[in-house]
């Protein structure tokens, strides 16, 4: 064999390695997009990240929490420690929304972006998948800032801190899957988008036994929170801190419930990109 023909059967063997290494981690590379364009907001996510919780934390448990707790609190605990779980689980909720709203669309409609990612060996599949991933990176800091300041305000140890966390990120992975799901079947913005924050992530805060037991609402509206992922988790940070008089059985449903959202909105995920992308 030639010299030319020996370089080029290397260039050859070269690319062929470099599309079957891109084909089995792209989801991964979805992910390394996702977080370098995160630096360009890094000083953002840090001041709300670090603000947002103790704000929140001092703002209840000082206000509102001096009220109900002259009522000797609520579940036999104090107001903040009721109440600091669901604000942990309602951030979670909240960043996996926002990350799957604008960030999916614009990635369909303004930058192009999955299209050009659909010229490489990068599939439909792991695109969805790694957007999920990296909306966990976005999603882990947060939450981590938020179990700090639960821990410094004496409401959790650092091992109950430590069970939010997945949940928190289950959370955000059901959460962002079924939004994804819907985003992605968008072609156009006439303000639909922002339906979401406004008539689903904010109701479902409301409604999901955040600020106050889900007993305590008239029974037509507690389906709302029996089919709220954030009811589901917010009851598992809670059973994690202090004794809710959960049942393992209660337990199992409640993560069931989680996993189950998750799984269905990311096979409704893979199946809408895949349709876009692919036709």
């Amino acid at each position: 064999m030639t010299a030319p023909a020996r370089f080029k059967a290397v260039i050859d063997h070269t690319v062929v390695a470099d599309h079957q290494a891109v084909r089995r981690w792209g989801w991964f590379h979805v992910v390394e997009h996702m977080v370098l364009r995160m630096r360009s907001y890094v000083a953002t996510m840090l001041m709300t990240g670090i603000g947002s919780p103790f704000l929140y934390l001092m703002g209840l448990g000082f206000g509102l929490g001096v009220l109900v707790d002259q009522g000797k609190g609520i579940d036999g605990v104090p107001y903040l420690t009721f109440v600091a779980p669901a604000l942990v689980m309602a951030t979670a909720m909240q960043v996996g929304a926002q990350e799957n709203t604008y960030g999916v669309f614009g990635g369909f409609k303004w930058t192009n972006m999955f299209n050009a990612m659909r010229l490489s060996p990068i599939s439909p599949g792991q695109m969805a998948m790694g957007m999920q991933a990296g909306t966990l990176v976005r999603v882990g800091p947060m939450l981590l800032f938020y179990l700090l300041a639960v821990m410094l305000f004496g409401i959790a140890t650092p091992w109950q801190a430590l069970l939010m966390f997945p949940v928190g990120l289950l959370l955000a992975l059901a959460t962002g899957c079924a939004v994804m799901a819907w985003v992605a079947t968008q072609k156009d913005d006439r303000g639909q988008l922002s339906f979401i924050e406004r008539f689903v992530i904010v109701p479902l805060t409301l409604f999901s036994g955040t600020y106050f037991p889900l007993e305590t609402l008239p029974g037509y509206l507690q389906p709302i929170g029996w089919i709220s992922p954030l009811w589901h988790a917010a009851e598992l940070g809670r059973a994690a801190i202090y004794d809710t008089g959960m049942s393992p059985l209660m337990g199992l449903v409640h993560v069931a419930f989680l996993l189950a959202v998750a799984a269905v909105g990311a096979l409704l995920s893979v199946r809408t990109f895949r349709n876009r992308l692919d036709q």
